[in-house]
């Protein structure tokens, strides 16, 4: 497996440290494709855009580009959330989660000398930068729309907590690294979601090199390897997670767990 331990990740465009780690997981992600296909976006972007306008004119005229001429969006009808992860998917498909349509937009923007920038919110990913009178402009990217503070709170009360407050000024520009890692545990629990546990195992070892200690990881792969009838190296990991979070309430739960594979059957692989 490819290591990206020593990777930069805020150094590096997010949709690169995307690619990257995605070629870690799947042997078959066409890094170079995708990569052709971005740089044809940028490329398309530069005819259309005026680069003498200022950044928010800047901004108004990519977002109606990406998300009306070029029909980048959410997802329709059925589909699986793990292939709105993919990057390579997204660009075939034209739909994908804030994060992934928000990474692809951000290169261009970026190769375009637009400021703007990825934030963590308690919900999704957003956009923000200024507007020209200096006061933050806080943008959508499922669908490039403009968010109001009303909405942002009616967001966070809805899905956090509804004696919540939000402000702006909460909102800081969130490093690469933290959105990668976002995506890939959203990626994980997809996998598992649709069964594809030998996929899921691959995501987990590859985020394991990032944090080789990370207890809650160590979880998620003693979780997955019991899928696979792996209990003894399962055993291993779920004892890992109870010695090191002994308070955390899913301990109980993989208590359970770990009875359970203690008086199941050894599978010889």
């Amino acid at each position: 497996m490819k290591t990206i331990a020593n990777i930069e990740f805020n150094q590096l465009p997010l949709s690169e440290g995307i690619m990257t780690v995605s070629q870690c997981i799947r042997h078959d992600f066409p890094l170079m494709k995708v990569q052709a296909q971005l740089d044809s976006l940028v490329s398309s972007a530069k005819s259309c855009i005026d680069l003498t306008a200022d950044n928010e004119t800047k901004i108004q005229q990519l977002t109606s580009l990406f998300y009306q001429e070029w029909s980048f969006g959410p997802a329709e009808g059925i589909y699986l959330l793990s292939d709105m992860l993919w990057l390579d998917k997204v660009l075939s498909s034209k739909q994908g989660t804030p994060v992934t349509l928000g990474a692809i937009f951000l290169y261009v923007a970026e190769r375009l000398g637009i400021a703007i920038y990825p934030a963590i919110f308690p919900t999704q990913l957003l956009f923000i930068t200024e507007r020209n009178d200096g006061s933050q402009w806080v943008i959508n990217p499922v669908n490039g729309e403009s968010l109001s503070l009303h909405t942002l709170n009616l967001w966070l009360k809805g899905t956090v907590d509804p004696f919540s407050e939000f402000y702006h000024d909460q909102l800081d520009v969130a490093e690469n690294s933290v959105v990668i890692r976002k995506i890939f545990d959203t990626l994980k629990a997809s996998l598992m979601e649709e069964k594809k546990m030998e996929l899921a195992l691959r995501v987990c070892e590859t985020l394991l090199t990032l944090d080789p200690e990370d207890p809650y990881e160590i979880r998620d792969r003693g979780l997955i390897l019991a899928h696979l009838d792996c209990n003894h190296v399962a055993l291993s990991d779920l004892n890992y997670f109870i010695e090191h979070c002994p308070e955390d309430p899913v301990s109980e739960m993989i208590k359970i767990q770990i009875y359970s594979l203690d008086n199941h059957p050894i599978v010889l692989h």
